[in-house]
Parts: C-alpha cells; structure tokens; sequence
C-alpha cells in the first residue's frame, strides 16, 4: 500500500512539473544576453576574432592559389616560395585559434551558472524542467556564435581582401573564386555554431545538477 502511495505522489509532482515552449527558451536566452551585455560582447568578442582569423586564413590562401593559377608572371614570382611555409604556420595558428575560442565559451557560460545559481535555482523549484535550463543555455551561446561567427566570416574575408589588392592590385578581384569563397565563410559559420554550442553542453550539464534547495540558500 506504502509503494502505491509512493508512486502516486511520484507521478502527481512529475505532472506539476512546468513544460516550457520552446518560444519561451528563445525570448528568455534573448532577454538574458541583453541583461548580461557585457559579458556576451567578451563571448561574442572571443569567437568573432578567432573567426576573423580562421575566414582570413581561407580567404588568403584562395587568393594564392588564385594569382598563382591566374595572375601575372610578376605575381607568380613572389608568391611561389612563401606558399607552402605559410600554409605549414598556419594550420598551428588556427589550431590555437579555435582552442582558445571554445575554452573562452566554455568560461564564459560556467562563470553564468555560477552568477545565476540562485537564478536556475528557483526555475527548478517552480517546476521548470532541466530540458529548459539546457536550452536556455545552449540557445544563448548559440545567438552569441552566430552573431560572433558571421561578423567573424565578414571581417575575415573583407580584410584579406584589401590587403591584397594593396600588393598585388585589382587583378584579385579578376581572379578571385566567389563561389569558393562563400563555401568557406559558411563553413566559418558553422565551425563558430558548433564550437558555441560543444562551449555550453558541460555549463548547462552542471546546471541541471542543482540541487534547487541549496541553490535557494546560496548567498551571491
């Protein structure tokens, strides 16, 4: 009789539990990157430079290939012996990029959990599921990405661009593979988008795991 009772009361605060639309997630991670602004210009900050840096380093090595396919015997001389040591260097320099980016998400959304601990604490304690505490994290950092990587994809690729038609001149633009270059500053965009979003799975882990009754008596 004990067992029946037990999983009656069991199943009556599973049905007081609050199931949040996902619409809700979306307007409440908007609210909370305006409320916590800057902190979010860090995050977005630390992921648009490591982007500008990953599109800028697509976007060079197009343009070599491309003058020295195409462009003028004058160009081919200079770029040939520097291009495949740059090439080399900068594999490790887009590795350190993008290790340095998702380590700055991932600060970035513990340091969160722990500023809103009493925060999660009382969506938990008013029944808000933990699907919604992930969500609403890993949306956040997701609108911090996107923001991050498609500014990142076109400072990356504007910047190079000038550069080199300031040395070699406006046979870059002639030359230049549009196409090519759109398929990389979209795969800017989603390696931003899945670094952003790998960032947040371990914060938004640790805030399911509250217990809502010690993070109620936590003293911020």
């Amino acid at each position: 009789m004990q067992e029946i009772f037990d999983e009656n009361v069991f199943k009556k605060g599973i049905g007081r539990q609050i199931n949040l639309p996902f619409l809700k997630a979306v307007s409440t991670a908007f609210k909370n990157i305006r409320v916590r602004f800057g902190r979010s210009f860090i995050t977005i900050g630390g992921i648009f430079f490591s982007l500008t840096f990953l599109m800028s380093t697509f976007t060079n090595n197009v343009i070599a290939q491309s003058l020295l396919a195409s462009g003028t015997d004058e160009v081919k001389f200079l770029l040939q012996p520097m291009a495949q040591e740059v090439q080399a260097r900068q594999v490790w320099l887009i590795s350190l990029s993008l290790l340095v980016c998702i380590i700055g998400i991932m600060n970035a959304m513990l340091t969160s959990v722990t500023e809103r601990y009493r925060e999660i604490g009382t969506w938990k304690c008013l029944g808000a599921l933990d699907r919604f505490i992930v969500e609403l994290f890993l949306l956040e950092s997701t609108f911090q990405g996107l923001i991050g990587s498609i500014g990142g994809a076109i400072l990356g690729f504007l910047f190079p661009l000038f550069v080199n038609i300031g040395k070699y001149g406006t046979q870059v633009i002639e030359v230049l593979p549009w196409l090519e270059i759109l398929k990389y500053g979209a795969i800017t965009i989603v390696i931003g988008l899945v670094l952003s979003i790998a960032g947040a799975i371990y914060p938004a882990y640790r805030a399911t795991q509250m217990v809502p009754a010690d993070a109620m008596r936590q003293e911020m």
